[in-house]
């Protein structure tokens, strides 16, 4: 299978498992889930086909483990990352002390002034490590800048982090007070 075709299905239920299912005339449940039949067949009649081979393989081999599917293997839903309400049903967990955020230096003015804010999404996405947090900046236009999390301090005052399925740390916000600039 072609490793082109993989990240262009990838993107598209990203898109739709994420933000915006309605452009394919699915509906997600509270939790996130879709029925893989369902969704193959809104893909289908919206011109973008997709075998059900390659969605699981989509799933199985994303490097980022953007998908999960039920223990059933009969619905699908994204890890994290959503714009629309849903319910992951994650647990508050206790993070590691320190937890680093991946971003671009024209934007670091504004987190200065409002720390990291979710802005469209649910979360703040948090990464374990700085190589993690390096790649998901150098997804953007610019500099790569990587921010450290004293997440313990945080966890310690009060702020809930949870961890999804596919180890992405989540928070509501991160305060200026607990940020600090790692490179620039």
């Amino acid at each position: 299978m072609n490793n082109s075709r993989l990240v262009k299905i990838s993107k598209y239920l990203s898109l739709v498992l994420r933000h915006h299912p309605e452009k394919i005339g699915i509906k997600l449940d509270s939790h996130g889930w879709v029925a893989i039949e369902e969704l193959l067949e809104a893909a289908k009649n919206h011109n973008f086909p997709i075998i059900q081979t390659e969605l699981y393989t989509v799933v199985e081999k994303n490097d980022k483990k953007r998908f999960s599917l039920d223990s059933t293997e009969t619905f699908i839903r994204a890890n994290q990352g959503h714009s629309v309400e849903v319910d992951l049903q994650l647990k508050p967990q206790i993070p590691p002390d320190t937890l680093y955020h991946g971003t671009v230096i024209h934007v670091i003015d504004s987190i200065k002034k409002t720390g990291l804010q979710k802005i469209s999404r649910h979360h703040v996405h948090l990464s374990n490590d700085i190589t993690t947090a390096r790649n998901v900046a150098k997804r953007r236009k610019g500099k790569s800048i990587v921010l450290v999390v004293d997440a313990m301090a945080m966890s310690e005052d009060g702020y809930k982090f949870y961890l999804s399925h596919n180890n992405v740390w989540l928070v509501d916000e991160v305060p200026t007070k607990y940020l600090q600039i790692l490179s620039t």
